[in-house]
């Protein structure tokens, strides 16, 4: 009987990642496992089947050849796949297919080829603090970080130099035991060398047995221009080393961006207060203001309100990933006078006697709220 194609047996694409054939393989095992139909013949026959298509499409090189030439390219692949009696399929029980194929659920394990598995090593985070104005152009700099390097004394093992580490005697150097609990065999961490796989006899007096030492490092860091608080930016490998050479984790950068003594930033937008006298409110004038790339004159008309908005035009931020540059929105504060002299009281008064004799036409904001005010008591019957 011609087999089937494996790719078939897994009910996957050929485009499939070996992540997709290991799920895929999963269910197909916990399904048809001869330890749970030990008097179906078919359920064997399709463990086999599963296990064998598994087998070679896990591995690259098979799977290369299988793809190109079809099982003529993998002939001997299922060599391993006869004999012996139901819990003895693809070379191991159930319990061994559980640890090998499952084994990742619980933590820990055997990677690909029986070796240990590695941790990659923890990323780091490092806070730096900028001005608007480095933050809006961009800058690079340079930065130390602590962090934990492999000891050089020894070599990262930690024994000490001219000694080595010797395999742990109850896990037999895989770091992990292996509980029956019922019908499964679940893997737990190593008691006595707490998952490294190894014990270490005469502990390197550098870095006391950890294989790490603490350091700081220089790292330059280009920021780009427009950057904003809380970006970060990821520097690729620099974070702590990985355990027993794994790769090292990620450094993140994250940006805080300081309070700016005249600007407020609102995305790409820049926001300023500007403080005016009453008689530049009253009769407009022109002045000078800041924004980042330097001055420029804002024109106030004649009769502007206190909270008045001006707004000119890309004078705020260009976006960090591309778009059109932001506004400076300019809020203008009408200043009320304070520590008047007599004099000055005075003519005030006069001025605000003018003003009432014009009637509605010099406040024809306040006229209007006291007639809607008059009606709003009149109404109420106050």
């Amino acid at each position: 009987m011609a087999k089937r194609d494996y790719y078939e047996v897994l009910g996957l694409s050929r485009n499939a990642s070996e992540q997709d054939i290991k799920k895929a393989f999963r269910r197909l095992a916990m399904k048809h496992h001869p330890d749970r139909n030990p008097d179906d013949s078919e359920a064997i026959s399709k463990f086999k089947e599963a296990k064998e298509a598994h087998d070679v499409l896990t591995d690259a090189r098979k799977r290369s050849a299988y793809d190109q030439f079809g099982h003529a390219g993998v002939g001997g692949a299922q060599g391993g796949f006869g004999g012996g009696g139901p819990g003895d399929f693809g070379g191991g029980s159930f319990s061994d297919i559980f640890g090998e194929v499952f084994g990742d659920i619980f933590g820990g394990g055997r990677a690909p080829g029986g070796g240990r598995r590695v941790h990659r090593g923890s990323d780091l985070r490092y806070d730096l603090s900028l001005t608007l104005e480095e933050a809006v152009s961009g800058k690079d700099v340079k930065i130390r970080i602590p962090t934990a390097v492999e000891c050089h004394h020894c070599g990262g093992s930690g024994a000490k130099p001219g000694t080595q580490p010797k395999t742990c005697p109850t896990c037999q150097g895989l770091g992990q035991v292996r509980m029956q609990q019922g019908f499964f065999s679940v893997q737990q961490t190593c008691p006595q060398c707490r998952g490294s796989g190894s014990i270490i006899e005469d502990a390197c007096h550098h870095c006391r047995g950890s294989g790490r030492l603490r350091e700081e490092k220089t790292l330059s860091v280009k920021v780009p221009a427009g950057v904003d608080n809380g970006d970060r930016i990821r520097l690729a490998g620099e974070g702590e080393i990985g355990d027993k050479g794994g790769p090292p984790g990620d450094l993140y950068v994250q940006i805080q961006v300081q309070e700016h003594p005249i600007f407020t930033r609102d995305d790409n937008n820049l926001y300023c207060e500007v403080p005016i006298s009453f008689t530049t409110a009253a009769l407009g004038g022109e002045f000078q203001v800041p924004t980042l790339d330097g001055k420029v004159m804002l024109k106030v008309p004649h009769g502007t309100q206190s909270g008045k908005m001006f707004r000119m035009r890309s004078k705020g931020i260009k976006p960090v990933r591309g778009g059109p540059v932001g506004d400076l929105i300019c809020r203008v504060m009408v200043e009320t006078p304070i520590n008047l002299t007599e004099r000055q009281k005075e003519l005030l008064q006069e001025l605000d006697e003018s003003f009432t004799a014009g009637g509605d036409r010099h406040s024809p904001h306040s006229t209007s709220w006291l007639d809607r005010a008059k009606s709003f008591f009149e109404k109420m019957g106050l």
